[in-house]
């Protein structure tokens, strides 16, 4: 029934149910309609309905997050360079634990070895079509604008430190004391000598945060957007999560984003150090701060702002200056020599007063007297012998980027370092044991490299790590006689990269594959158990060591059937002179930590080959920051202190748990050091007595 009056528009329904007999009203509902809102023309707007992505964005728990124990999301997981997604997060190491817990296939029975690929809760929801205006506004009155709060001190609030420091304080006593006396040209002269210093250590602090600034202006960062089914350039801080923007080569990535579709090249040096780009593919989350190098795609912004990876690093670094150890020395010799320099003034004073019974001429000497004891020259002699250790040590390679951290160096106790770059090579070097399946006895380990070659796009740059690593290693000269008939890249859904190849010599056509073990496992008949169990056994064993391993199998060119060829290994070797460091850090008294992100059983294997222990300690067993005020557990030295002592190393952290390490070893009153080469380790090195 419509009401012309009103506008308003009632809907009845009646349910009745009928038998032969007679029919039974169950049910009336009525429903009333609000008119809807007019255009200019007179006729009803029609009403957009919200898309899904906007309607996940605002759900309350997602916004708001009501417990308040720290969840790990996405936004703490950063894709490394030596786990490609072809390894799928690790797969060879999580069926390496598989096996050795439930036993190979003739142990367990026909049941395929499953990997758990995910192991975060991901309801995600990729937008494939854009936010409209109106759900971008209301996101942004949600999530507010993406960008990194910061605390700016007043200019004017700096000047007015640089005047209330114990050296500038003893210059006030003395201008007061003098006015007291009616001495003007001397309390004169001292007002200039204070003011004169505050305004060149003003000028000094404040010049360079002046340039930094500038340049902030002028360098504001766009996004390219999809706004109501259009693709526009706006402000990057107006970007919202459940946006779909657009990212192509040469282009910085303005938010942490998942990955719609296809495949792009990111460098991520700024935020892991790694100098080689990662790949990325569908539902991958690449993050802000990092560089598209090729390739293009769209991509939802999944979180911005502080909700960043780069983000939550950037919140650890908050709030975390404090004196260094020489300064703080350095005041308390102050505040001894100014006790000792006021007590003998007052001393000569009152000699003098009753001396002379000149009240005017015993305070002029005094304060002369005064004035001339003060150290003001202490920080300067500091300064002056540490620059000269710090040329001392350039000389020997090292880069002082704070002078202070000579003399906390000296003093260090426990050196915590990360893995990746700093204690191993950062590449991936093939490794000599090499498992090969197939029953031709002259198949070797070049064999196998020639089938991984052809399972890629041998003609092109290498797509990712394993390409590199495969394409750096084969005889280019095998590869002449065979010709490419398809390609299938690395796909998330398929796990596998698959060449079709011809060897022109013979005519015969096959098919290449290389991937994790277990995937291709799946490829072959059901009645190569025994191939099948092999393999288990040699990934267990590979895996047990902290080698990784990437099975490369082809199809018999007569019968289409598919075999395992063998398995590459590879790993990221130490560096040739770790162990040497590590040894002469300990002869020195220093004990060294491993701290690192890579999986439990490459951090156990490295950890052995250079002798640095065998309490390795997975990351499940630390804390986490608090949700909401983001700050550490009130009692983290009593409840963990003992764990970080006794551990010689922790895996599968996140940067909050390095921070965390770090900061629990410093209230147990020890000079911690601390190494690391990207964003993810800035809070913990920023934390750190000594940041290497």
């Amino acid at each position: 029934f419509f009401l012309p009056s009103s506008g308003i528009k009632l809907v009845v329904s009646i349910k009745v149910r009928m038998d032969d007999k007679d029919a039974k009203v169950e049910s009336i509902t009525i429903k009333v309609e609000e008119p809807a809102a007019l255009g200019d023309d007179g006729k009803p707007k029609r009403v957009r309905q919200m898309s899904d992505a906007a309607k996940k964005f605002m759900e309350p728990e997602r916004v708001n997050p009501t417990t308040r124990r720290r969840q790990v999301s996405s936004s703490d997981v950063i894709r490394k360079m030596n786990d490609p997604g072809i390894l799928m997060d690790g797969a060879d190491l999580k069926m390496a634990e598989v096996v050795a817990g439930r036993g190979t296939e003739s142990f367990r029975g026909k049941e395929e070895v499953s990997i758990a690929e995910e192991e975060l809760p991901d309801d995600f929801v990729l937008n494939l079509d854009g936010l409209t205006t109106e759900e971008a506004e209301e996101l942004f009155k949600l999530y507010g604008p993406n960008e990194l709060p910061e605390k700016i001190t007043p200019k004017w609030l700096i000047f007015l430190q640089l005047l209330y420091q114990p050296m500038p304080i003893m210059i006030w006593i003395a201008v007061i004391i003098e006015l007291g006396i009616s001495n003007w040209i001397d309390a004169g002269i001292l007002l200039f000598i204070q003011f004169a210093n505050a305004s060149i250590s003003f000028y000094e602090s404040t010049k360079a945060a002046d340039a930094v600034a500038a340049l902030k202006s002028s360098l504001k960062p766009t996004a390219t957007v999809k706004r109501d089914g259009k693709w526009q350039v706006i402000n990057g801080t107006l970007l919202v999560p459940g946006d779909m923007v657009l990212l192509g080569s040469g282009s910085a990535i303005p938010a942490d984003c998942r990955v719609n579709r296809g495949e792009i090249e990111v460098d991520q040096s700024a935020l892991t150090g790694e100098s080689l780009p990662v790949t990325f593919y569908k539902n991958d989350s690449c993050k802000m701060g990092s560089t598209v190098v090729r390739g293009e795609t769209e991509a939802t912004v999944e979180f911005t702002g502080a909700n960043t990876f780069f983000g939550k690093t950037a919140s650890l670094l908050a709030g975390t200056y404090e004196t260094s150890h020489l300064q703080n020395m350095i005041i308390k010799i102050m505040i001894i020599l100014v006790v000792m320099s006021v007590t003998l003034c007052l001393i000569n004073f009152i000699y003098l007063f009753v001396k002379t019974k000149d009240l005017k001429e015993s305070l002029s000497y005094t304060i002369v007297l005064l004035v001339a004891s003060i150290p003001l020259a202490i920080e300067i002699v500091t300064t002056t012998t540490l620059s000269i250790g710090s040329k001392s040590l350039t000389e020997q390679g090292a880069i002082v980027a704070q002078l202070s951290a000579i003399e906390q160096l000296a003093g260090m106790s426990i050196l915590c370092s990360d893995k990746t770059g700093t204690l191993t090579l950062n590449e991936m070097v093939l490794q000599d044991d090499t498992p090969i399946y197939t029953k031709d006895e002259t198949v070797t380990q070049e064999t196998i490299l020639l089938y991984a070659a052809l399972a890629a796009k041998w003609h092109e740059p290498p797509r990712d790590a394993l390409d590199r690593l495969t394409l750096g290693s084969v005889n280019r000269s095998l590869l002449e006689p065979y010709e490419q008939l398809d390609y299938m890249p690395f796909d998330p859904e398929i796990k596998r990269t698959e060449g079709t190849v011809k060897d022109t010599r013979t005519g015969k056509v096959f098919k290449t594959t290389k991937g994790a073990p277990h995937i291709l496992m799946k490829l072959l008949p059901d009645s190569a158990i025994e191939t099948r169990e092999a393999v288990e056994i040699d990934v267990e064993r590979l895996g047990s060591v902290g080698t990784r391993a990437l099975a490369v199998a082809r199809t018999d060119p007569d019968t289409g059937i598919w075999e395992m060829a063998g398995l590459l290994t590879f790993l990221d070797p130490p560096r040739p002179d770790t162990k040497q460091t590590v040894a002469d850090a300990r002869k020195n008294g220093v004990a060294v930590k491993m701290i690192t992100g890579d999986h439990l059983l490459i951090a156990r294997n490295t950890s052995n080959m250079l002798e640095m222990g065998t309490r390795i300690f997975m990351a499940d067993k630390l804390p986490m920051l608090d949700m909401e005020t983001k700050k550490k557990p009130e009692y983290l030295s009593r409840d963990y202190g003992d764990l970080c002592l006794a551990a010689d190393g922790f895996a599968q952290v996140f940067p909050e748990h390095k921070f965390l390490i770090v900061e629990c070893l410093r209230e147990m009153g020890y000079t911690v050091g601390m190494t690391g080469d990207g964003v993810n380790d800035a809070p913990a090195l920023k934390r750190a007595d000594v940041g290497i």
